[in-house]
């Protein structure tokens, strides 16, 4: 229902025009001259706006109306295409990608714009993240005459788009996919042929074209992932005009039956039954050794996507968070328990409920500085004149997204929970929003690689790359962070958490490099998931830290009676919550990790039969 959209966004104007230095963004070349801090508050108040009115509407029709097959066709609610036609038209979407415009806005700003609309509708959003993460593939290595071909119409909206990588027999192990890429008589045009499945935005019947971003091996080349190409391959067929010309011999085979965001389109898709599929090769063929780029492509668009998942987990749990604190302050329930006697209370009075209360506003907040935070850094990446402050910046990026991408929607689903829990026996039932938001949040953990895999990417990767420099200059930063605050009085016995737990997470790098070096490789992602939630709960405790600095300095300038002032000290609560009820947790998972604790591989898997 649309009222479930319940945001606050007074968190983000903190964050946007006290915590993060925007006005360093916002004098980039692309924004210079089009922004200003001083429309923060109108960017987020429109597109709060935009949100509320255009899109929490369809929340609620394409939970109850999902998308099905109707004569090979996916059909979606009608609300989803006047939606889409919206937000594109009005530069919200894929329009954001032409720079030049002079009205896209930096990705900070953006990331506020889909958090509010994912918010409001986390099924119809991903219409407008596939198609934008597409285009900017096409954008990025497209020739100019496949940018000519397809570009203003994804970039208007008149197309989407999607990212077609996994198959019924190759899931995560991309290697393993068996479509196929043929060369014609037209250089850079191949015939396709394969099956992909758990496409999102797959079909529908909201454009008039789909451009489908497919990953292929071009018949010769080497096996695994490094022989694997990108493709274009659009549903219809069209003239160099962008006119349609007929089908395309792209075939929509079924529609998953999901448990949530049914109104989001996950389909199986067959290329190429006819022999009639042609598609546009990203980029250049195979080399001699017949390696291609099409993986080392396709991960911009991932870790776009990665980013956009950790966005929707943030955004949903917020939305859960919001809803739960309305009703707990609304719900009359008990009484004291130092009065047995007395009036009946709101819940929200009762001890626990707090409990459960701070507990999400503390993870959201953590979530929402590394995520933001992130933004920052993906925005100096590609903008700042210093080509130094670019490398450090997507050096950043680079250890972030793991971290984006899995806590983030590792922590939503307990989250979410939580919020059921405070309505009580309301919060199961579908007539309260938390538990659509229940069942639409749980994907998230499994889209865009499974957070196993975000974890082996950091311990793999992210620890190893450029023989640990990347990293030990992140771990340096984080430390700086953690230190700032060293001297302050008020924040003592925080320093004392972060310290030690940042001398505990050195002490698991120590063990996983021990692992490495007496070849227990099996200990490594036995403990990977554990290494990543504590590298994130470290980080956002500093984080948070920062924040709460900021905002006890401006309850010293306010003072109690201030109208910011339960705003401001909530800042400081929620700071002092995770990192004294959070952060602990990291040297839980030293203790645990260095223990090397082998039951989970030693247990014979005939026990788990019973």
């Amino acid at each position: 229902m649309g009222s479930n959209f319940m945001l606050s966004y007074r968190d983000h104007k903190f964050i946007l025009k006290e915590w993060l230095p925007l006005e360093k963004i916002l004098s980039y070349q692309p924004f210079s001259e089009s922004y200003s801090v001083d429309d923060v508050d109108m960017i987020l108040e429109q597109s709060y706006k935009v949100s509320r009115e255009v899109l929490a509407p369809t929340n609620e029709e394409g939970d109850r109306q999902q998308a099905h097959l109707v004569n090979g066709e996916v059909v979606l609610p009608d609300s989803f295409k006047e939606a889409f036609t919206f937000i594109q038209e009005n530069g919200w979407g894929s329009g954001n990608l032409d720079l030049e415009s002079g009205a896209a806005l930096p990705e900070i700003l953006l990331t506020a714009v889909n958090e509010f609309m994912t918010g409001a509708s986390p099924a119809f959003v991903p219409y407008v993240g596939a198609t934008t993460g597409s285009a900017r593939l096409i954008q990025t290595f497209g020739s100019e005459e496949l940018k000519n071909l397809f570009l203003p119409k994804m970039m208007d909206g008149s197309w989407s788009g999607t990212m077609c990588l996994t198959e019924p027999n190759a899931g995560s192990d991309v290697g393993d996919i068996t479509s196929k890429a043929f060369p014609t008589d037209t250089p850079g045009l191949y015939k396709i042929k394969g099956t992909k499945c758990f496409i999102t935005g797959g079909d529908q019947n909201i454009t008039e074209n789909i451009i489908h971003l497919l990953l292929a091996r071009i018949e010769g080349a080497a096996p695994g992932t490094k022989g694997i190409s990108l493709f274009v391959i659009p549903k219809h067929r069209v003239n160099e005009n962008g006119e349609i010309l007929g089908s395309n011999d792209v075939t929509t085979v079924a529609v998953e039956h999901k448990m949530g965001l049914k109104g989001s389109a996950t389909a199986m898709l067959s290329f190429g039954d006819n022999n009639e599929c042609y598609g546009y090769l990203l980029g250049n063929p195979p080399d001699e050794q017949g390696k291609a780029s099409g993986m080392a492509q396709m991960f911009q668009m991932m870790n776009g996507a990665r980013f956009e998942t950790g966005l929707m987990a943030l955004s949903i749990a917020a939305v859960a968070y919001n809803n739960a604190a309305k009703y707990a302050r609304e719900r009359v329930q008990g009484r004291p328990l130092t009065n047995p006697k007395g009036e009946r209370l709101p819940i929200i009075k009762h001890a626990d409920v707090r409990r459960m209360l701070l507990d999400m506003k503390a993870h959201i907040e953590a979530v929402r500085a590394l995520i933001y935070k992130t933004a920052f850094y993906t925005d100096i990446q590609h903008h700042d004149p210093d080509k130094g402050e670019r490398l450090k910046a997507a050096a950043a990026v680079d250890v972030n997204i793991p971290m984006v991408k899995a806590y983030a929607s590792d922590v939503v689903w307990p989250l979410v929970a939580e919020a059921i829990q405070v309505y009580g026996g309301y919060g199961f039932s579908e007539e309260y929003p938390v538990a659509q938001s229940a069942r639409d949040c749980k994907i998230l953990s499994i889209w865009e690689g499974t957070n196993y895999i975000q974890a082996m990417d950091l311990i793999g990767r992210k620890w190893t790359m450029k023989n640990g420099e990347i990293f030990k200059g992140w771990m340096l930063e984080l430390k700086q962070t953690i230190e700032s605050f060293k001297d302050n009085a008020e924040f003592s016995k925080e320093y004392a958490v972060l310290s030690e737990a940042y001398n505990a997470y050195r002490g698991i790098q120590k063990v996983a490099m021990g692992f490495y070096m007496q070849q227990k490789f099996d200990m490594l992602p036995l403990f990977a998931t554990r290494v990543l939630h504590a590298t994130a709960k470290l980080y956002c405790g500093a984080l948070m830290m920062e924040q709460a600095l900021l905002a006890a300095e401006k309850i010293g300038e306010l003072g109690e009676g201030h109208f910011d002032y339960a705003f401001y000290r909530g800042k400081v609560e929620a700071a002092r919550y995770y990192v004294r009820n959070i952060v602990p947790e990291v040297m839980l998972a030293a203790r645990l990790i260095a223990e090397e604790d082998t039951s989970v591989l030693d247990v014979p898997e005939e026990s788990f039969d019973y």
